[in-house]
């Protein structure tokens, strides 16, 4: 998913035209349209001062910037109809959405190294590590205090600044085919071991015809993702763990092996689909809904593409199992979608008043609804087809993504391509384990 340095670059100037006026594991789409302003609007005011707070009774016209990684068009279509229906309360103010896609973390990036970001920007689970010093602080506000408890730590930094609104908050775990598993008496598996012994039952029982675990070598996101997945159980999730030695720069890199070596048996075994170097994300839902994939590692965002071929496909969530004896089961996750505001924008007060809209309890029930995800603030109401799931494991412990606080940046590409390398059989696990360590390093020290 990376571009080359020219490409960035190239987004960038061209954002610079477009936008000059103006203060992700995401497909791309179009950038979007401005909110609508009333007809007798006056034309905005092209002023390098601030705004002043009460930009109403001045009679200015003011335009705020939101860029987001939501990929779904409804889902964007979702965002701009609340932002319309705050502009019919603000009349003075509009708001242009942008939707990047794929391209959305090297442009935001390029802004960050121009200090000229977007008003109010989707953090994508960056709040306090990334995008910290670019965010005003937030705590103030009336929706902080309801922040979930889950929720609020990844949000939050050590001096108790809150650096955004979480609109959803990510708990990725196991997406399952429930009708599969009622078929063959399996229970959600709670350990890795379970979950090994299900996939067998379910390969042998339907003589090769359900394939376990559903993978793409094209969409690499979904291979590196087992691996990130599965390292927080490893590494992190134990009461004795290896969080400290991986900050500090000293794990033994040899414990990957045995990591690594699981997903490698995964494919010896014809627990994973056997097309996986060629097959893409686009094709599973399609599978799912015949009946031919159980287990999807992640959220079940894939829903409603299911739901297209097969309106009656029965779809479950559980936490990722345990793969260390004695521990529980978790989440990983934290930010999904989020709203933070730029501390240096030029209408922070009308950007505070925007995410203030957004929190509002009728508008966060409605964006739980379209994304089918918890809200990241509590006592949301949701009435979806996974609500009583999330209700059900809303204790379950949500580790933030282990790539995220972990491993420096670039080190998600090294897990994807070096995972499909060992499904393809042109690396070993231990040689895994040498290509995370070194690229752990190199990248540690830059």
């Amino acid at each position: 998913m990376k571009k080359s340095f020219f490409s960035v670059m190239a987004i960038g100037l061209s954002l610079s035209v477009v936008l000059s006026a103006c203060s992700t594991r995401p497909s791309s789409s179009s950038t979007g349209a401005s909110t609508p302003a009333p007809a007798n609007s006056p034309a905005a005011a092209q002023s390098s001062a601030p705004a002043p707070a009460d930009a109403k009774a001045s009679g200015d016209k003011i335009k705020l910037t939101v860029y987001s990684t939501i990929s779904e068009l409804p889902n964007q279509e979702m965002m701009k109809g609340i932002a319309a229906d705050f502009t019919k309360e603000n009349p003075n103010i509009s708001v242009e959405f942008q939707f990047p896609g794929a391209e959305y973390e090297n442009i935001l990036k390029v802004k960050m190294a121009a200090n000229d970001l977007p008003d109010v920007f989707d953090t994508h689970g960056w709040a306090v590590i990334r995008y910290g010093k670019f965010l005003a602080d937030l705590r103030d506000e009336p929706w902080a205090k309801d922040l979930t408890d889950t929720i609020k730590p990844v949000v939050t930094d050590k001096d108790g600044k809150v650096e955004a609104l979480v609109m959803s908050e990510a708990k990725d775990g196991i997406s399952y085919n429930a009708e599969i598993l009622d078929k063959y008496g399996i229970t959600p598996p709670k350990t890795f071991d379970e979950l090994m012994a299900a996939a067998d039952k379910i390969k042998t029982g339907s003589n090769g015809a359900v394939t376990p675990f559903f993978m793409s070598g094209v969409d690499n996101g979904m291979i590196g993702g087992f691996s990130d997945l599965y390292a927080t159980s490893m590494f992190i999730s134990p009461a004795t763990n290896d969080a400290q030695t991986l900050l500090n720069g000293t794990f033994d890199w040899n414990k990957w092996t045995p990591l690594a070596q699981k997903l490698a048996d995964m494919g010896k075994k014809g627990y994973i689909n056997k097309d996986v170097l060629t097959a893409k994300y686009a094709d599973m839902p399609q599978l799912f809904a015949q009946g031919k994939v159980a287990f999807v590692f992640g959220a079940p965002s894939f829903a409603d593409e299911v739901y297209k071929y097969n309106k009656n496909a029965k779809i479950g969530i559980a936490p990722l199992t345990s793969m260390v004896e004695g521990d529980g089961q978790s989440f990983s996750g934290g930010e999904r979608y989020t709203m933070g505001a730029w501390k240096d924008g030029k209408h922070l007060a009308e950007s505070k008043k925007l995410i203030a809209f957004f929190a509002k309890p009728a508008n966060m029930s409605k964006i739980a609804n379209a994304t089918k995800l918890p809200a990241g603030l509590k006592n949301i109401e949701s009435n979806h087809e996974f609500t009583a799931y999330y209700k059900q494991f809303e204790s379950i412990r949500v580790f933030p993504y282990f790539d995220r606080v972990y491993l420096p940046n670039g080190m998600w590409d090294v897990m994807c391509k070096t995972g499909v390398a060992l499904l393809a059989g042109t690396v070993t696990p231990q040689q895994f384990s040498d290509k995370m360590k070194s690229e752990y390093l190199r990248l540690r020290s830059q």
